[in-house]
């Protein structure tokens, strides 16, 4: 079957954090919401007369549990309580649960449960936090927020992710957290990271801002650090319709410092009693989440089975595809492949008016924010190589096997070109 699309101008652009877009000079950069022509980058949705490519189909979910959505915010609209309401509540208990957690507690964006996470414990001006180079900026961004310094650490070619093999030589006498993030959904490998954890008396955060519900060695991740921070940002596996995000943790002393900290630093109203912030999860975010958490497990499914499809149209084709870790379950947040042909692939799926993006075309360590604390081209190989090769395609729970067949037909394209 031979699919095309027309050419089209509608189109509807939505914002995500960790998205990339491409202007008509193809100056990479990421950025907030502006004025892009519809053959441009993720996320926007590319309409025509034969098919509809979303890089993240938030509409076509929604449209599936329509009525139960309207239907919990309509009950947090009657209530007419909009801040830490029941709707809150019932929605922390629900991903406890689902987490395997004591404590789970909402916040307002995956950003600020990092941040949070860091307050919890104590992470001071000059103090160090050892992480990775390749992921969003909101994970060294906390860090630099509070006064700290990010240590950067190279990455593990196949899963992304930061390598516990590099991390213990990069711990100094300063050194207060590490933070491992489970990139893309793919779980990093933990053990290693608890044992240093045990051996210096130095706390792991997980940053599962895109891993809600990936499991390693059977538990789901987010529960296995001192902390976890997840993000419900509406292109997440389990997104809001809005900015939210949740921490997460098995110490008692922790979950109560955290609740604080989201508040203002208060357990009673008008009294603080360490520094806090305003970081509070709305009643209404709480309510679609507690909706969309049940459908979590098969719409992860729905995603592994679009890797698998995708797997098998891209066998035989110069593209590394994304590697399954035996210890994990990768839930692809994002599927990202790597490509020696980057560009031209690009510009292949961008003629067929087919969203992609770059996850991360710029290493945090390079980044103009950060060149106070960076470091030179070369330090960090894998990560920069990976920054040169990598390119996620469209996946979402809707993405059909037609879909797929006409986006790896566009990139094989690309590749003989």
């Amino acid at each position: 079957m031979e699919l095309r699309i027309a050419p089209s101008r509608e189109f509807i652009l939505l914002t995500n954090e960790n998205s990339h877009y491409q202007d008509a000079k193809n100056d990479h950069s990421e950025t907030g919401i502006r004025e892009i022509c519809v053959n441009q980058c993720n996320p926007h949705i590319v309409k025509s007369a034969s098919m509809t490519i979303h890089m993240v189909d938030v509409v076509g979910q929604y449209q599936k549990i329509k009525s139960e959505i309207d239907e919990a915010i309509h009950r947090v609209l009657d209530s007419g309580q909009f801040i830490l309401g029941p709707a809150v509540k019932e929605f922390e208990s629900s991903a406890a649960r689902y987490l395997g957690v004591r404590h789970a507690i909402g916040c307002a964006s995956g950003t600020d449960a990092l941040q949070v996470a860091l307050m919890a414990l104590g992470i001071n001006p000059g103090d160090e936090v050892i992480t990775t180079p390749f992921t969003f900026v909101a994970t060294t961004e906390t860090i630099a927020l509070l006064g700290a310094r990010p240590i950067y650490v190279d990455i593990d070619a196949k899963t992304f992710n930061i390598d516990p093999a590099l991390v213990e030589k990069a711990i100094t006498r300063k050194t207060k957290a590490i933070i491992p993030v489970h990139l893309y959904g793919q779980p990093v490998d933990m053990d290693p990271f608890m044992n240093i954890a045990d051996k210096h008396g130095i706390p792991v955060i997980e940053d599962a801002a895109q891993a809600m519900g990936s499991e390693y060695k059977g538990k789901k991740v987010g529960g296995i650090g001192a902390i976890g921070a997840i993000s419900f940002f509406p292109s997440k596996n389990l997104g809001a319709f809005g900015d939210a995000g949740m921490v997460v943790t098995n110490d008692d002393g922790l979950a109560e410092k955290l609740r604080m900290i989201i508040v203002h630093g208060s357990r009673v109203r008008y009294i603080h009693e360490v520094l806090g912030v305003n970081s509070r999860l709305d009643s209404l975010q709480a309510a679609i989440l507690n909706v969309k958490i049940k459908y979590l497990d098969q719409w992860h499914d729905a995603r592994r089975e679009a890797a698998r499809r995708y797997n098998e149209l891209l066998r035989g084709l110069d593209v590394i595809v994304p590697h399954e870790a035996s210890y994990g379950k990768h839930i692809y947040h994002q599927y990202t492949v790597r490509l020696k042909k980057r560009d031209d692939v690009v510009r292949s799926l961008t003629g067929q008016k087919i969203p992609h993006a770059i996850y991360y075309p710029i290493p945090l360590h390079r980044q103009q924010a950060f060149q106070a604390a960076g470091k030179p081209d070369g330090t960090f190989p894998v990560t920069e190589e990976a920054a040169r090769e990598v390119l996620s395609l469209p996946m979402h729970t809707e993405l059909t096997q037609d879909q797929q067949t006409f986006i790896v037909a566009a990139l094989r394209k690309g590749l003989a070109s």
